[in-house]
């Protein structure tokens, strides 16, 4: 069933669960992050965080068209699977020939909405990089808890189904800030499927002028097979 690998993974953080509450009945109250849902995800949300887990290379796009896009590897990882608040993921993102130094780093959190399915996403604290290689340890994630993250705000990816086997989506008419390359903001679209990933991510100065991204399409990211 498509939720089978946050049960797997369930075991790992029980451990964790445990001690959090131990913390919680001697410290008093603590934050607990963002509100807790009122029922755990829909098989819609569960669908679209398996999908978009696993690692990812776009080098075979790379290969067809050197000119326009380059070969990047993406990793993206279950993380705190107890929580029923949505699935929350970690996602490394670099360029192949150095896969130890991500150019981004960021924290979804899949969840239910009017229609389909919010991607919301979030940034690492403090510096990033201590993070690196946390998609194949994702118990290093568990020194954070989510309060401890900071929203990248209007830069929700709203998906829909569009198909047996289809999500699409992207970021729409919302405000998602960027100050890289002169850009004011950002917008991005998003594909997923069993197997594949496509994102068009692109940015815009104040005229409206794209400042950064491609102009041919999206990345064209394949899942890496199990051996």
């Amino acid at each position: 069933m498509l939720a089978s690998p946050f049960m797997r993974l369930r075991s790992l953080s029980a451990c964790f669960a445990v001690l959090t509450t131990l913390l919680q009945a001697a410290c008093g109250t603590v934050n607990q992050g963002p509100t807790m849902a009122k029922t755990p995800p829909s098989r819609a949300a569960d669908e679209v965080a398996v999908w978009m887990m696993g690692n990812y290379s776009s080098s075979a796009q790379a290969k067809s068209d050197p000119e326009n896009f380059k070969s990047v590897v993406l990793h993206i990882a279950p993380i705190w699977v107890e929580r029923i608040d949505g699935r929350w993921l970690y996602m490394e993102q670099a360029m192949a020939d150095t896969p130890d130094k991500p150019y981004r780093q960021r924290v979804y959190r899949i969840m239910d909405e009017a229609g389909g399915v919010e991607n919301m996403v979030f940034e690492l604290p403090g510096d990033p990089l201590r993070f690196v290689g946390a998609w194949k340890d994702t118990d290093r994630m568990n020194q954070l808890m989510p309060q401890l993250l900071t929203p990248d705000e209007g830069c929700s990816v709203h998906l829909k189904r569009t198909g047996e086997a289809e999500w699409t989506g992207g970021t729409g008419s919302q405000l998602c800030a960027s100050t890289m390359r002169g850009a004011t903001h950002a917008h991005s679209q998003v594909w997923l499927k069993a197997g594949e990933l496509r994102t068009w991510d692109q940015g815009f100065d104040a005229s409206g002028k794209q400042v950064w991204g491609t102009s041919n399409g999206p990345y064209i990211f394949i899942k890496e097979t199990t051996k």
